[in-house]
This record gives C-alpha cells, sequence and structure tokens, in this order.
C-alpha cells in the first residue's frame, strides 16, 4: 500500500470537504491542490468527482430530521410533497445541461482565463447581491424553504446550471442566485445543500460509471480514504457556515475568491499549475 497516495488522497478529500459548501468553488481548488501535489492524472479526476459523495454524506447527516421528517410524510402531507418536487424541478436543469454541453464545456472552456475570470466576477456578484439585500429588505421574500414555489425552484436550479462554468461554484451560484431571486441568505443556504444531494451523488455515480475502466479494486483505499476525510471535514465546514451565516454575510468569499482568481492567473502564467481540462 502506498502511504504516500493515501496521504495526498486524505488531503484532497479535506479540500473537497472544506470548499464544496462554500461559495468559492472546490473544484478550482481541488485542481490547485491535486497539481500542487502531482495528483492531476484522469485517475484522479475521477476521484475529485467520487469523493463529493462523502461530502453528501456529511450534508444528510446534519439536515437528517429534516430529511427523514420529509420522507416519512411524503406519501400524505403536500408540504413535504412540494419541498421534494421543488428539489427534483431544481435538479433537472443541470442533468439536461450537463447532458448536452458537458464534454463542449469540459473541453473548450477550463482555461486559466475562465476560471480566473468565474472567481473574479462571481466575488463581485456576491458583493452585489450581498449589498442589494442590505440596502432594500424587502426584495427577500422568502425566508424559509417550505415557502418556495415551483417557479422559485426551476430558477435556482437554472442559476446552478452557471456553475458548469469552471471556477463559478456550484454553492456560490445556488446561494446566491437565490438570494438576487428573493430568498434569505439561511433559506439561500439550505436549499443550496438540499439541492447538492442529487447532484453531487448523480455527478459522482456517473463518473464512476462512465470512468469505471480507469479503475480497479486496488484503489479502493485510496478513495475510501477520500471520502472519509471529505465527510468529516464538510461536516465541520456545514455546521460553521451555518453558524457564521446567522450574523455575517457572504462579501468576505467575494474578497477571497477575487484574491484567489488572480492567484490562478499567476499560477497559469508562471507555469507552476497546469490548467488541463
Amino acid at each position: 500500500m502506498d502511504i504516500v497516495l493515501l496521504i495526498k488522497a486524505a488531503i484532497m478529500g479535506v479540500v473537497e470537504g472544506l470548499t464544496e459548501f462554500l461559495p468559492i468553488s472546490s473544484t478550482g481548488h481541488l485542481i490547485l491542490a491535486g497539481a500542487l501535489l502531482g495528483f492531476d492524472d484522469e485517475k484522479a479526476k475521477v476521484f475529485d468527482i467520487a469523493i463529493q459523495t462523502g461530502a453528501i454524506f456529511a450534508v444528510i447527516l446534519v439536515y437528517w430530521q429534516k430529511i427523514r421528517d420529509t420522507v416519512v410524510s411524503l406519501p400524505s402531507e403536500k408540504e413535504a410533497q412540494r419541498f421534494a418536487l421543488n428539489v427534483l424541478i431544481a435538479f433537472f436543469p443541470a442533468v439536461i445541461l450537463g447532458l448536452l454541453y458537458g464534454k463542449a464545456i469540459k473541453a473548450h472552456l477550463f482555461t486559466p482565463v475562465v476560471v480566473a475570470s468565474m472567481f473574479i466576477i462571481g466575488g463581485f456578484i456576491i458583493i452585489w447581491a450581498e449589498r442589494r439585500q442590505e440596502k432594500n429588505p424587502a426584495v427577500t421574500r422568502i425566508h424559509d424553504v417550505d415557502a418556495m414555489t415551483a417557479m422559485d425552484a426551476l430558477k435556482v436550479g437554472l442559476a446552478q446550471c452557471t456553475a458548469m462554468i469552471p471556477g463559478m461554484s456550484r454553492s456560490g451560484a445556488t446561494i446566491i442566485g437565490g438570494m438576487l431571486l428573493g430568498l434569505s441568505r439561511k433559506a439561500a443556504t439550505d436549499f443550496s445543500f438540499y439541492l447538492a444531494i442529487p447532484t453531487l451523488i448523480g455527478a459522482g455515480a456517473y463518473s464512476l460509471f462512465k470512468d469505471r475502466a480507469l479503475l480497479s479494486w486496488a484503489d479502493a483505499p485510496v478513495f475510501g480514504v477520500g471520502l472519509v476525510m471529505s465527510f468529516f471535514s464538510a461536516w465541520l465546514c456545514i455546521r460553521w457556515l451555518l453558524r457564521y451565516i446567522a450574523s455575517h454575510s457572504f462579501v468576505g468569499f467575494a474578497y477571497y475568491r477575487i484574491v484567489f482568481g488572480l492567484v490562478v492567473l499567476a499560477t497559469a502564467w508562471s507555469g507552476s499549475v497546469t490548467w488541463a481540462a
């Protein structure tokens, strides 16, 4: 067993767990970490997607009460049915567009300029969204995910599709998109977590199936370590984030994105990181 490889897998799992649910793009951070660790071949790309499942288990644990109550009440209560339907409605746009344009996006948009631009543009959008709610609280009309309509869910789902552009961030697109559509910071964050469950599980399962020829049972320990570390780091991050947003905005993350975008450009220009699809 390669101990060095397991250590690299553990580091990548921690990076995934800490960045998946923050509006800062886990993909960008995994690419940088993988390049610096020499963990960036084709199998590593499958690993990066597969370990998202560990982060999703953390979401399920944190939101277990709501998930359990919804499943139990689904046959009889309209509120539970509406909530489950909203998650599905928000989920499908990314599935459709991913199947239609995923390969083209990966082939043509995964460049330093695109990634860095999305980091920076996304940062300014976060600042705009936060200041918009601060200056005009009336734009916030939904304070709980159960108050969302099917149209609200569809709009958030369409916002999630922008995360197909490298560097945009799935959580950033859904949380900030939700806020711009009238959700409170808390409601947008909660719905982003719920929407992540089918989205990331589906992406992980599809990637493992599509690239199964690259894998063997010998890879199980590496993937297992990544999943476990992703789970624990995501669990800590989610609990921290829910406390953080109770009294803080996302502006700090916006400035981080802008700086990180400049880092992406600097690493690409210097040649220290190879940004390839």
